[in-house]
């Protein structure tokens, strides 16, 4: 049984999937007009934000939900197993007040907190996540450089806003690692390329899942152009493991909209044709 609800908005994170495209110190400068800073739970009300939420239960057991966080419209994805009552979070981006409710919402647990890898606008509401929930954080430790240098990403884009506080790290990932949500366990794919710590978390079931944070998206691909990026090494990791995956696996993107293996192999300009 699928749910899915969503809320109409104005404006889509479609440039942020673009390679290369998308103006960041323009961005950042129109928004710092609107938003002096993003102190406290690092929340900007940003116009980029899609206010999306899916919800997909497969066996009435796993529960997989996603919906945009502040500040570039991250993808904020829960794991959970409903019967235990356990999740993990992936991204929390920014925006920790509302994962928070969502995860009391969803009567779920947060048990770990699982970074695809560690630009700003995917970790900006971590630490407070792990303060509310003593969940363990986790990433692959060739992103750690990044994690500690959020401040040096955003003066590398001109951005005049305050990097947040970080959580500590409690574990590095490392291909064909496991976490568990209960009893609900996604297998670790490291896809370096967007970042050299990039990882993709991969679900079983009658409906197989990536979560693919910025390694691909819908007829795109990540930015190799940023710290640590190599293009090569991220056309090989979507085309050698993610390309492996089953055509019907349906892709969670880290920003915009899902996609699925199969549509991404025939029709992604990048890296697909295969």
């Amino acid at each position: 049984m699928d749910r899915f609800r969503s809320t109409r908005v104005n404006h889509s994170t479609q440039g942020l999937c673009q390679h290369k495209s998308f103006d960041f110190v323009g961005f950042y400068k129109a928004m710092a007009a609107d938003s002096a800073t993003w102190g406290g739970g690092w929340r900007i009300d940003c116009a980029l934000t899609l206010a999306l939420t899916l919800a997909h239960h497969y066996d009435l057991s796993v529960i997989i939900e996603h919906f945009s966080v502040a500040p570039l419209g991250c993808n904020c994805v829960i794991l959970g197993d409903e019967e235990r009552g356990t999740a993990i979070v992936i991204d929390p981006g920014g925006e920790a007040p509302r994962i928070l409710a969502r995860l009391e919402a969803l009567g779920l647990k947060c048990e770990g907190i699982v970074h695809t890898h560690t630009h700003f606008d995917h970790v900006g509401g971590t630490k407070e996540v792990q303060e509310a929930t003593d969940a363990p954080t986790m990433i692959h430790e060739k992103d750690l450089f990044l994690y500690e240098g959020l401040q040096m990403q955003l003066d590398g884009f001109g951005a005049p806003l305050r990097a947040p506080e970080v959580a500590e790290i409690d574990r590095f990932l490392s291909d064909g690692d496991t976490v568990l949500a209960g009893g609900v366990e996604a297998g670790i794919l490291h896809t370096p390329g967007h970042s050299p710590g990039s990882i993709c978390l991969t679900v079983e079931g009658d409906r197989p899942v990536v979560i693919a944070g910025d390694t691909l998206f819908a007829r795109s691909v990540g930015r190799s152009d940023l710290w640590g990026g190599d293009t090569s090494q991220l056309v090989d990791s979507i085309q050698r493991k993610l390309f492996a995956l089953p055509d019907e696996t349906l892709v969670i993107c880290g920003h915009g909209p899902n996609t699925t293996i199969g549509e991404e192999r025939r029709l992604n300009p990048f890296v697909g044709g295969a």
